[in-house]
């Protein structure tokens, strides 16, 4: 699978896949149930900035041919990736690495962001991680619910069985545009250690994408519920991401 993606994509580097398969998304439409709607951060009034603040970042951080291990969380949150289009980044540290102000409009969750940017510096630093790591989602574009209050929330694509039926074909093949990066499918690591989960092994079965998938607790999860452990769940992330085992 490797090298057949490689092959494809010919003298492309990282950066040019990631950055196409984003410009695919904004073509896309998706059927969802009532009560459920998309945020897609490739379309609408901010998508100019988000090209240039996706093509900064790429460019910066991939502009080679370096296979690379996909980590995968679920979906964007609708304030997060689904405002800027680059995975689970902090704002302050967007901002310094692309040129390009992002606070406007942007609230990514700060306990999640914070967690795995310590993980990321004790890996060795954005520039190391990023070599060997591109991070993702399953369902790349943002799901948003109404709640019974009339709120909107961020939704998880596996929660409801109708959402999971009508995105099936399309999560599938977003997963599969994703090898296309010059994927290293030694080894896939899944953000969220249930749902997500779930679903990647399922899909994994049928397809055969990976050789493995690794199960990683939400950093959600952790800061929210298990804040007096996030010591114990970095060492396992580092562990993991280092493919020291247990």
């Amino acid at each position: 699978m490797k090298g057949r993606a490689s092959a494809m994509n010919g003298r492309t580097t990282v950066a040019d896949r990631i950055l196409q398969f984003n410009e695919g998304l904004a073509r896309v439409q998706l059927d969802l149930p009532p009560g459920f709607r998309a945020v897609n951060p490739f379309t609408g009034p901010q998508r100019e900035r988000v090209r240039e603040v996706t093509s900064a970042f790429y460019r910066r951080y991939y502009d080679d041919d370096r296979p690379r291990r996909l980590v995968l969380g679920s979906s964007p949150a609708r304030r997060g990736t689904a405002v800027t289009g680059v995975p689970f980044e902090d704002a302050k540290l967007l901002e310094s690495d692309t040129g390009v102000d992002v606070s406007d409009g942007y609230a990514v969750s700060r306990p999640s962001s914070g967690f795995l940017h310590d993980v990321i510096a004790r890996y060795g630093g954005r520039p190391q991680f990023y070599a060997d790591f591109v991070m993702s989602f399953v369902c790349p574009l943002g799901l948003v619910k109404t709640t019974s209050q009339g709120r909107e929330a961020n939704a998880n694509y596996y929660e409801n069985k109708e959402l999971l039926r009508l995105l099936e074909e399309f999560l599938v093949d977003a997963l599969e545009r994703q090898l296309e990066f010059g994927t290293d499918t030694s080894v896939c690591y899944s953000i969220g250690s249930s749902g997500n989960f779930k679903f990647l092994t399922k899909v994994n079965e049928d397809r055969g994408f990976f050789k493995e998938i690794v199960p990683l607790e939400h950093p959600r999860f952790i800061t929210q519920y298990n804040g007096d452990r996030k010591e114990e769940f970095a060492e396992k992330y580092l562990r993991a991401l280092r493919g020291e085992g247990d």
